[in-house]
């Protein structure tokens, strides 16, 4: 015979080493805060190239574009963080370095390189907004409008990417992995540091 007076748990109960709800929204805002202000820096490392050389002014005016979009994201997750309670990721001095540093060498390696740098970045953030739009609940209609957006401009930023180039880099399926391999890491470190 059961007591049926006492407290039944509400939906589903995480399994050991899984994360709560809680949990699992702030690990979505602390990647996604770290994932833009990557990108940010990603830009910035390759306009500080690309902006400097006359025959690149049309491909340093998409990033300058893209950036913009870029700073808009950050924009609002800057907002979200603290409105939500949760901690950026304490590795936000690597990828402060990393993102610049990526851009930068990219774009010394030439445009099309740069380019195929976004598109790499771009593809593996587009799937990863998806995923999280695809794991929130109708108690996030907010956020996941707000993340249904950002992958619709992180689409179109691989989209123009792909435009300027990006798969006629020097070692384009290579330099295409590795960023991506990259990308992946960085967001599974970012989610629980």
């Amino acid at each position: 015979m059961t007591d049926d007076t006492a407290p039944q748990p509400r939906g589903p109960v995480p399994l050991p080493g899984n994360p709560g709800s809680a949990e699992k929204l702030a690990r979505i805002l602390r990647v996604d805060h770290a994932g833009e202000h990557g990108a940010v820096r990603i830009y910035e490392g390759q306009l500080a190239v690309l902006g400097r050389a006359p025959r690149t002014r049309i491909t340093a005016a998409r990033v300058r574009e893209m950036a913009a979009g870029e700073e808009h994201h950050l924009a609002t997750f800057n907002r979200l963080l603290p409105e939500r309670g949760v901690r950026p990721t304490a590795l936000m001095p690597l990828w402060n370095v990393a993102g610049f540093a990526l851009g930068a060498a990219t774009a010394l390696m030439g445009e099309k390189a740069a380019m195929a740098c976004t598109a790499a970045v771009e593809e593996v953030i587009e799937d990863h907004y998806q995923a999280q739009i695809d794991s929130l609940g109708e108690d996030e209609a907010d956020l996941k409008a707000t993340l249904e957006q950002f992958r619709d401009d992180e689409a179109g930023h691989r989209h123009t990417a792909l435009e300027e180039g990006a798969e006629q880099a020097p070692g384009y399926g290579l330099l295409s992995s590795v960023i991506k391999a990259g990308c992946r890491a960085a967001i599974r470190i970012s989610e629980r540091v």
